[in-house]
């Protein structure tokens, strides 16, 4: 209190006291601030390879837009995604990292557009089919990734470690609308 008292009887220099004061403290708590990571990641490692690029070949493009059905376009979709993950793993026991890499890219991009593509669709039970058999599908991918990341060197591991994470978010993603009201309808009580 007597503090506040000598601010107000020295007419202004405990207000610009306590401005430098709050203004120091500011300054100390950034000096010791850990730097911002890319992307919110808390185990960012800067010795890390670059992500690859998340890109399907035209063949693949052309593939999916050629497909007519709802459940055609889901099973050529992740039959190709199963290709790249198998191609990744062949490459991986041959120790070809950087192409294994873009493979997992190419996994990753047919992943983003499945999901997207199921999302976009209306809902009605094919479509609900549909999420159930790519969540599952994903669900198969998981242990199969994570064995990929027990063998891969550790400059490669942080994407694969945000592959598993993103696989387990589009997973939920896809189960989410099986759960929602459109399924099992709130009734309002009596």
């Amino acid at each position: 209190m007597s503090f506040i008292r000598n601010m107000r009887a020295d007419g202004g220099s405990g207000t610009s006291f306590l401005f430098v004061f709050v203004l120091a403290l500011c300054f100390a708590a950034s000096i010791n601030a850990q730097p911002p990571t890319p992307n919110g990641d808390d185990d960012f490692d800067p010795d890390a390879a670059p992500p690859p690029v998340r890109a399907m070949t035209n063949s693949e493009r052309t593939q999916l837009d050629q497909q007519q059905g709802l459940k055609e376009r889901t099973k050529l979709a992740l039959a190709l995604m199963s290709s790249r993950l198998s191609k990744a793993e062949e490459l991986n026991a041959k120790n070809e990292h950087k192409a294994m890499y873009d493979e997992l890219g190419g996994f990753h991009a047919l992943m983003d557009d499945t999901l997207e593509f199921l999302e976009s669709t209306p809902r009605k039970d094919k479509t609900l089919d549909n999420l159930k058999r790519f969540e599952m599908t994903l669900r198969s991918f998981a242990p199969r990734l994570g064995l990929i990341r027990r063998e891969i060197p550790s400059e490669y591991d942080h994407y694969v470690r945000v592959l598993l994470r993103y696989l387990r978010d589009a997973r939920s993603k896809a189960i989410e609308p099986l759960f929602g009201n459109s399924v099992v309808p709130n009734r309002p009580s009596n």
